[in-house]
């Protein structure tokens, strides 16, 4: 996507960015070269144990909690910063959840200190598309790369399928010894597999058992595990647990032998790490007892062996059609008291819905050479949001300033400490409604129609409304409902943001202009608080201060007269801040004041604007200001040529009916 301020903000040549990226490639070598090591346990107790035993007795929780601390904690990753902690992990690929993540970090938080909460399920639950899969995707990323540093060191059993901790070796009897030697408390028991092979090739000498650093990996299948149920009906206990593997029984002469077990199960592979579930409520019971059982007791049954210990998380997923099927049970009241539910809704905020398709459609192939305009993926946002809120009842207030208060804007006769009790009064917003993935195939679908590399936010809108119309699983009624957001979100959004950009473009002093105009009011105002005059610029003389004037910009953002005192008291008070702080008080300093003088001066030049835009012949004095508008709509704003003369041509239409 060209020229678009929501596009790659890399520059440069092809070959720049290959070498930057080679550089970074390098950096990441440097940075996670891990020192490999193979020996017997006596060498690992002399060697690897010695001021490394707290960190070598980490439960997964405790390792799961040090990884994101690790991840989170300034220049972990050479960009780390002292804002960064345990949540950064998830915050640069998940975008306007910041609570539902807060909950996550503090289940591991808690559970890592040893609170029964370890002993609970981690269950995220929520809308399709939301970012449960992608919060699991990005735990097991970091658990892989946390391997790989010396922080994250990780030593077990050589050949273990359940890559079982060395210490677990150490004898019931000693274990206290090694608590008063070393300060930690070994809580692991050797597996079936382990206690065969000691026996069997060592005598017993456990310190003779081979012991090596190993490398958490999905792919490997060590420490990261993932079970997805295909068909619950036809589903397996031994996908999770293992099963007698007939062929080697013949070998071994006995099905009670550990060798003639098939140590495939995911519960194996994500032993002292995580294990993922996907759909874990599809599944049937005797999985979820197995599971939760695994959770609270940290063990295992199956036929033909004592209990078998296995350290791991388990955190498992699902969405909200499947959890109130569950809900309905009143056998699964006891499966529900052992886990930690985490409700993972879209976001509420547009900018950071906004965030997620430009990600999305930075990573999809159909959108590389596409241009779209400033406020397409803006638009659609707002559209997404509005079919996710419930309609507030509260007086004054509509969708369109509850959409914009969850954004963090200011909205005349709210506070900002109003955003968390309208979050308290409708807890379900954001559990229903338009996904991320619903708002992308459907610019994708406008993109593979179009001959054009271009699209606009109106072409963005026209995708939306057709995607619905054409949708089976909705009703005329819900159509009727999710069109009328469309409309509301052009109204209340788009006209404005259009308006200012070709506003802006058309007169190019203007932040002086708008500048001078803040300073002016600054003036009239605090006259006006004083009660005393001001000297004008031009007679010189001494006058009231000009009360039409303050009025006449406050209305543009709605100012109402009762209110205007308190909002003016406000101004005074931030630019004296700014003052103190030896700042200037500029348009950025206030946004609602922005806002004012930007509309102001918009007024102002309406006929000109229009006079400019809509001459059906212009002469050469009008044809050089529109292009003048044009090449700053491309140049400074994010437009293309398309997408610049399709804003002029609906600004002067929107001007034509005002």
């Amino acid at each position: 996507m060209s020229d678009s301020p929501m596009a790659n903000p890399q520059r440069g040549s092809a070959s720049q960015r290959g070498e930057s990226f080679v550089e970074s490639l390098s950096a990441f070598s440097r940075f996670h070269r891990a020192q490999h090591w193979s020996g017997t346990f006596g060498e690992f107790l002399r060697t690897v144990v010695p001021g490394n035993a707290r960190a070598l007795a980490r439960t997964s929780h405790e390792y799961l909690w040090d990884m994101l601390n690790w991840y989170g904690r300034p220049d972990a990753n050479g960009n780390g910063s002292e804002a960064a902690g345990p949540k950064e992990l998830f915050k640069r690929e998940l975008y306007g959840i910041d609570e539902p993540l807060g909950r996550v970090v503090d289940y591991f938080k808690a559970a890592a200190a040893g609170s029964d909460v370890g002993r609970r399920l981690l269950l995220l639950l929520g809308p399709p598309s939301g970012g449960k899969s992608t919060m699991a995707i990005l735990l097991k990323r970091g658990l892989e790369e946390y391997s790989l540093t010396d922080e994250g060191a990780m030593y077990a059993l050589q050949g273990s399928p359940m890559h079982e901790s060395p210490l677990n070796l150490i004898p019931a009897s000693l274990r206290a010894e090694f608590r008063d030697t070393y300060g930690v408390e070994i809580r692991g028991e050797l597996s079936p597999w382990a206690r065969d092979r000691l026996e069997r090739e060592f005598e017993g000498d456990f310190l003779r058992m081979p012991v090596e650093r190993v490398f958490l990996s999905e792919a490997s299948r060590m420490g990261v595990g993932t079970y997805a149920p295909h068909d619950p009906t036809t589903a397996d206990l031994a996908d999770l647990v293992g099963s007698v593997d007939l062929s080697k029984v013949a070998q071994f002469g006995d099905e009670g032998d550990p060798r003639a077990w098939s140590w495939s199960g995911a519960v194996y592979a994500a032993s002292r790490g995580v294990l993922e579930m996907i759909e874990i409520l599809k599944v049937k019971r005797e999985f979820l007892y197995l599971l939760l059982t695994l959770t609270q007791e940290k063990n295992v049954k199956v036929s033909r062996f004592p209990l078998i210990y296995l350290d791991e998380t388990i955190l498992a997923h699902t969405n909200l059609a499947e959890f109130h099927k569950f809900l309905q049970e009143k056998e699964n009241e006891a499966l529900l008291d052992r886990m930690v539910i985490v409700k993972v809704p879209y976001t509420l905020a547009y900018p950071e819905e906004a965030r997620i398709y430009m990600k999305l459609v930075s990573a999809a192939p159909a959108f590389r050479d596409v241009h779209l305009d400033p406020h397409a993926l803006r638009l659609a946002s707002v559209f997404a949001v509005l079919t996710r809120l419930m309609k507030p009842e509260r007086e004054g207030l509509d969708l369109s300033k509850k959409i914009r208060m969850y954004a963090g804007e200011s909205v005349e006769g709210f506070a900002e400490s109003e955003v968390a009790r309208l979050r308290a009064e409708s807890p379900e917003e954001g559990l229903t409604g338009v996904s991320p993935r619903f708002i992308v195939n459907s610019i994708s679908n406008a993109i593979t129609r179009s001959d054009k590399k271009s699209l606009t936010s109106m072409e963005v809108l026209l995708a939306l409304k057709d995607s619905i119309e054409t949708d089976a699983r909705m009703d005329a009624k819900a159509k009727k409902l999710w069109i009328d957001y469309l409309v509301l979100a052009r109204k209340d959004f788009y006209n404005r943001w259009v308006k200012e950009d070709v506003h802006r473009a058309l007169f190019a002093s203007f932040e002086d202009e708008a500048q001078q105009l803040l300073d002016k009011y600054l003036d009239e105002v605090e006259a006006s608080l004083d009660h005393r005059e001001v000297t004008d610029p031009i007679t010189g003389e001494s006058r009231p201060a000009d009360e039409r004037f303050l009025r006449s910009v406050e209305d543009k953002i709605k100012v109402s007269d009762s209110g205007k005192l308190t909002f003016r008291q406000e101004v005074v008070h931030k630019a004296m801040v700014a003052y103190k702080s030896h700042e200037k008080f500029t348009l950025n300093s206030h946004q609602r004041m922005r806002e004012a003088i930007e509309q102001y001066l918009f007024e102002e030049r309406r006929d000109v604007l229009r006079l400019v835009t809509s001459a059906a012949r212009p002469d050469d004095e009008a044809r050089k200001k529109i292009s003048a508008v044009q090449e700053r709509l491309t140049g400074e704003y994010g437009y293309d040529e398309h997408s610049a003369k399709e804003a002029l041509s609906y600004v002067t239409t929107l001007l034509a009916q005002e």
